[in-house]
């Protein structure tokens, strides 16, 4: 791949999209893992569908793995900006 065109309003536009969809899936993974905790969390806070304080550790390691995913590819992205504009890929 050659450099992204970052002189032009179009060639930011294309390498601001073409950033947008790298570690997408691991990113949106991870947000779906931050609010299936979160919302176990206050079921449970709640007593809603008789869930107990056993199920909380399940909601803490959500939460927890959630932000290591949406972490992980927020670093993904960032390692591959280098990249692409450092060696042109």
């Amino acid at each position: 791949m050659s450099l992204p065109d970052l002189n032009t309003e179009d060639g930011r536009a294309a390498y601001r999209k073409e950033l947008r969809g790298v570690a997408l899936p691991i990113r949106w993974g991870g947000l779906a893992l931050i609010v299936l905790g979160a919302v176990l969390a206050l079921m449970v806070r709640n007593n809603i569908l008789g869930l107990t304080n056993s199920v909380l550790p399940v909601a803490y390691a959500a939460l927890g793995l959630g932000w290591g995913l949406v972490l992980a590819g927020i670093v993904i992205r960032t390692r591959y900006h280098r990249r692409r504009l450092a060696e042109g890929l």
